[in-house]
């Protein structure tokens, strides 16, 4: 049986940005990971994946990219790991998936590839971006049409001929909209509730902005609505050749096909809403709050540049999937959180993790990583880090703690023996 006084499971950004705490403390600890060190960048993304947002964004605890308003692709930033973990010695063990955690003792024990493990404390940094979330349309598509979700989309090559049904107008559906048409597919996308924001604005990255208007520091005690505010959809922004605009005006000027949420697949034909219009213009509505926060500020130079205002085109609200030549649904529908192998009374009816601040009500439990998990930037690359720190303190503490406590004696023991 091997021991540790903390067993981390995940080693992507999370996972590494805690044990830099925890190493720097002395504290011993082990991080279990199911591939290679961060494994969804390596297997998980496109190949043409560059990350959508800045290199000042995506830096870990005690680290720095030295294009600090680049952009890093996934090779790059999947490099920029490795280094990272071996700047400080974590300890990653690779290819130890967990298949279950249960109580031991005062402890946890822990079943992984490899063998068990018997630990004081566990960190769940297994990430926000779990496992995929597909709908049950699914079970609906003709067998003749190929389906994946996003995590499963590598390049336009590989997908079967013909056109794509994109379901999902977030940051990943929108990009890969964008690539497929580039490449030549026909490309029909519906739209569901997204985001809309510039690259740039005023002279500046829009994260910048985002940054310096607290919104990435919005804490989850300051919403009104938490479930909600957990499931806002996520930015369409690229960071492809530095970073450049995308939004739905970009795609329908590449080609791409709009049409509202898809609501239906019946004898080979998908129905969508007759919803584009309002969606459209919800993004809209937000996308002008943001601006006038920033043009709310005193140091907002410049003039206001606001991306031109989006019309929704005329939407269909069927398609007959081979008369259009659709080879290939891909679900950009994003992703939810899932513990089989998690034996303990954490997770409330929907499957989520019951914490505050990363503690769970299971003493010796934490996680880290989640979206809005204490600020609404808890799960990006380079915010993580805080979250990481409060609790690497907090583990150190009760370690600390538990060292303090005198140990009973041999007398004491049979005393407590004996009543």
């Amino acid at each position: 049986m091997n021991t540790t006084r903390t067993l981390v499971i995940g080693a992507g950004q999370a996972g590494l940005a805690l044990s830099r705490f925890l190493t720097h403390a002395g504290h011993e600890h082990v991080l279990l990971e199911r591939g290679r060190l961060g494994e969804r960048w390596r297997s998980e993304r496109p190949d043409s994946l560059t990350l959508l947002t800045p290199n000042w964004l995506n830096a870990l605890p005690g680290s720095r990219h030295d294009d600090a308003d680049g952009f890093l692709d996934r090779d790059g930033f999947v490099a920029y790991l490795d280094r990272y973990a071996s700047s400080f010695g974590a300890p990653v063990l690779e290819g130890r998936a967990v298949t279950a955690v249960e109580r031991d003792g005062r402890g946890f024990r822990v079943e992984a590839t490899g063998g068990a493990w018997r630990a004081r404390e566990v960190v769940i940094a297994t990430g926000d971006c779990d496992v995929p979330a597909l709908p049950g349309l699914t079970a609906d598509v003709p067998t003749g049409v190929a389906q994946l979700h996003a995590s499963a989309y590598r390049r336009p090559e590989a997908l079967a001929p013909g056109g794509v049904l994109v379901v999902g107008a977030g940051a990943s559906g929108q990009q890969l909209a964008r690539e497929l048409a580039q490449a030549g597919r026909r490309v029909v996308l519906a739209v569901g509730r997204h985001g809309r924001l510039p690259r740039r604005y005023r002279g500046c990255d829009v994260w910048t902005w985002l940054d310096r208007i607290g919104y990435l520091d919005t804490t989850i005690d300051a919403v009104a609505d938490p479930v909600a505010a957990r499931r806002q959809p996520s930015i369409a922004l690229s960071g492809a050749r530095g970073g450049e605009r995308l939004d739905l005006g970009v795609l329908l000027d590449d080609g791409v096909e709009l049409v509202g949420r898809l609501v239906g697949v019946d004898d080979g034909r998908a129905r969508f809403a007759d919803d584009l219009e309002a969606t459209m213009a919800d993004a809209e509505r937000r996308l002008g709050r943001v601006l006038a926060r920033i043009d709310a500020r005193h140091d907002a130079a410049g003039a206001p540049d606001p991306p031109p205002a989006l019309v929704a085109p005329p939407a269909r609200t069927t398609l007959d999937l081979a008369r259009a030549g659709i080879g290939t649904v891909i679900w950009a529908t994003g992703y939810r959180r899932a513990y089989p192998w998690l034996r303990l009374p954490a997770l409330d009816a929907d499957g989520e993790l019951v914490q505050r601040r990363g503690a769970t009500d299971v003493a010796g439990l934490s996680v880290l990583g989640l979206r809005f998990q204490h600020r609404r930037s808890s799960h990006f690359i380079g915010r993580v880090g805080r979250d990481a720190e409060e609790l690497a303190a907090r583990i150190v503490a009760r370690a600390e703690t538990r060292r303090a406590r005198p140990r009973p004696t041999s007398r004491d023991r049979r005393l407590v023996g004996s009543r």
